[in-house]
Order: structure tokens, then sequence, then C-alpha cells
């Protein structure tokens, strides 16, 4: 009698999961020192943004790497929304200042993805554009084992202390794209809630719609099993939603119901903090392996080719759209389109993420009513319109949506391009 094979099978059988350890609390910085020093390292390169190099938080962790004899040393310039340029420029100062036995990313999103692309260009060499995803780039794995890289997350939003991806502005191409493998995702992940206190409430809300997109991209993303079958070496980190992702998802999505309003409006709340914090890192170990779809798509263009808008409370130096508003932007829209191919997950969602908000007679409308009603809460702009695009904008908008086509095929419904431009046309006023 032989042992049954998966031979013959078409339908994907297997999901895959990964998060970093976790340190949370209040404090957890200032340990850094002793969570480094286990790995043997002697040289490791601290890197975060003026902003925070001014609030003296790289400086702290040189000190905490001292107290262990290791020495460090701090790149504060990591630009905020970071490009192509913007990589580039910090792997040539890790070049030079190097060797490193590992690197330690203090800040938000910006920050965290930056250190995880200095670890892969400086620990396995080559051209930025050899890693970006197809067909941008090409899509190239890392050959081997990087260093160690630890996270220390300061804004509640992006989830990237957990993640498997790096995002950036191809300037050249007016594109977000990215870098995708698991070889990237943060060696340990370090998150301190006191470190978010002082955010202003504009950073808090768009910061916090990254979190709430996450958390529902990867819950109403095409099931795991739905996929055709891949070879083992043909896997990707986003392998569709799945049984763990899913209830990281649902944790992110009630922390964000019972806190996100009040972190926003009560910035000084230890609580709703706290929470906002655990929700951006459950919500990434979700999203990190389930995928986003839609409206992250969408939001690459809307930050790529962005005109004149500049935010309350970001850097005033040039117009930005920041990344939570701009994949929010078309969210309630997006669900519409997505509804009929999980309506279950889109209700529950809704019900997660506002538990107050009466059953609606077009179930449809549950989900983006919920996030409509909490996007008007914390001050999110009202569309694209709001942060300077118009209906004759949507034909260049488009095509940048349809090259994320890692993203979109993480969709439970396959968008064509007219249905994307029909969201964009739709999401130019949300309320």
């Amino acid at each position: 009698m032989t042992a049954p094979t998966s031979d013959g099978l078409t339908e994907e059988t297997i999901f895959t999961w990964g998060a970093p350890p976790l340190k949370f609390g209040a404090g957890a910085l200032d340990e850094i020192g002793v969570d480094v020093a286990q790995y043997g390292v002697k040289r490791v390169l601290v890197l975060t943004d003026a902003k925070l190099a001014g609030l003296g938080f790289g400086q702290r962790v040189v000190h905490s790497l001292a107290e262990q004899g290791i020495d460090g040393r701090v790149y504060g310039d990591v630009h905020v929304e970071p490009t192509d340029a913007s990589f580039l420029a910090a792997v040539e100062f890790a070049r030079e200042g190097g060797p490193w036995d590992a690197y330690v990313a203090v800040g938000g999103g910006s920050v965290i993805d930056t250190a995880k692309a200095v670890n892969l260009m400086i620990t396995d060499g080559g051209e930025l554009t050899d890693y970006l995803n197809k067909p941008i780039g090409e899509g190239k794995a890392p050959s081997g084992q990087l260093k160690p890289l630890f996270a220390v997350p300061t804004t509640a939003g992006t989830g990237a202390e957990s993640t498997a991806v790096c995002i950036l502005d191809v300037l050249s191409m007016k594109v977000k794209t990215g870098i995708s493998h698991w070889r990237l995702r943060p060696t340990m992940a370090i998150v301190d809630p006191v470190l978010t206190m002082s955010l202003p409430p504009e950073v808090t809300a768009a910061s916090g719609m990254d979190i709430v997109c996450h958390a529902l991209e990867s819950y109403t993303a095409r099931y795991y099993s739905d996929h055709a079958r891949k070879q083992a070496q043909d896997r990707v980190a986003y392998c569709g939603s799945n049984p763990v992702s899913d209830m990281w998802s649902e944790k992110a999505m009630t922390l964000l119901a019972q806190s996100f309003r009040t972190a926003v409006s009560h910035g000084a709340d230890v609580a709703a903090r706290g929470d906002m914090m655990l929700a951006a890192t459950f919500a990434g170990m979700g999203f990190g392996n389930a995928g986003v779809h839609i409206p992250h798509a969408n939001g690459y263009p809307i930050a790529g080719n962005v005109k004149d808008y500049r935010p309350r409370n970001y850097p005033q130096d040039e117009a930005m759209v920041p990344h939570g508003e701009s994949v929010s932007l078309t969210a309630p829209e997006a669900f519409r389109f997505t509804f009929d191919a999980a309506p279950e997950r889109h209700l529950r969602a809704a019900a997660l993420l506002d538990p107050e908000l009466d059953t609606l007679d077009d179930a449809r409308e549950q989900l983006p009513t919920a996030l409509i009603r909490l996007m008007r809460d914390i001050g999110i702009p009202n569309g694209i319109s709001a942060v300077g695009y118009t209906e004759a904008d949507i034909a260049d908008l488009v095509p940048g949506t349809m090259k994320q086509q890692r993203l979109l095929t993480t969709c439970a419904k396959t968008p064509t391009e007219d249905d994307i431009a029909a969201i964009f046309a739709g999401s130019l006023t949300n309320w």
C-alpha cells in the first residue's frame, strides 16, 4: 500500500503564516540593547527620520546598545513616504559606513520599509530594480538570509514591524510599488505605545485608516484554497485569507472599534494608544500573510500622482497624500464592488468595525456605511476630490492600479480597468 500524494490537485491546499517575535509594552524601547545583544552583534545601524531623530529616539537606542557593549550609529534622514531615490540614499550611507551586523528601525512604515531595503541591498547586493515586484521590476528573491533587523514602530498604522514587504514610490514612473519576500520580515518587533503619545490627530487618523484597510482587505481577500495550486518554490508572501490571518484581522477590527475615535480625539489616552498599537501589529500579522487588494492598489497611484495636496501636521516642503489616507479614499466604493464575492465576510467586518450601526436595508451598504461613519468622525478627506483629483484624472490613475497585479490577484472578485475606473469615479466624494 502506498501513501496518498497531492498529485493531480488543481486547487491550493496549503497556506503559510509567519510573524516575528513580539515585545510589547511601555518602556520596551529602552530594553532594546538587551534584545539586540542576544544576536552577538558588534556594530548596528539605527535608521530613523529627521523628526524622530530630533526627539532623541535614535540616540536612546544607541545608548541602550552601548550599555551592552554594542557600537551604534544613527542615520536620521529617512524620507517620509519613501522613494527609490531615498532608498538608494540610505543604502549609500550604509555602504559607506559599514559593515553592519544588524539594523534597528525606529519610526513609521517609511523608516521600517527603508531599513528592510537597506538590509536587502547591503546584504544581497544588486540593483533596486532587481527586487521590485513585477512588472515594474524583476521580482528577484534574496539569495540567502539577511542580517537581523529590529523594528520599533512609532505610529499605529502600517504594521510594517510584522510584514515581509516594503513600499516605495518610483519617481520616474509616478507609481508606488514594493518588494515582497519572507526574508524581509523583521527579526523582532519591539512595540512601545508610549512612542505614539505625541502623534497629532491628523497623523493618528491617517495611520489608523491604514490599519482599518489592512484588516478589511485581508479579511475579504480571496480565500487561500480558491487560488490555483502552486509549487513550493512559487508560493508568495500573500497567500490569501486563511484561518490564522482571519483571527488577527478580526481582533484588529475589535480593537479599532473601541479605541480609534478616542485615540484621535484624546491622544493622551494611554489605553486607546495601546489598543491602536496592538491593532496595527495584529492587522500586520493578518495582511502580511493574507494580502491586501483594491484599496491599496488604488492608493498607490493616488499617492504617486499627487498635485498640490499638503496635509496638516505632515512635512510641508512637498505635496503628498499620506499612505493611510490614500488607501482609505476609495475603500467604501471598493467594498461595494467586492461585496458579492463574500457577503458574509463584509457583513461580519461591518459588525466588528461598527457594532452600533443598525442593519441597513441594502446589505451591500453595511460595510461602506461603517467606514464612512468612521472616516467622517476622525477627519479623513471626503474622497479623492478632496486631495486634488477630478473626474478628468481617472484615466491617468487607472493604469497605476492595474500595475499592482500582485495585489489585484488577491481580490476575491478580479477587477477590470472599467471596474477600477468606476471605483475611482464613485470615490470622488464619499458622502
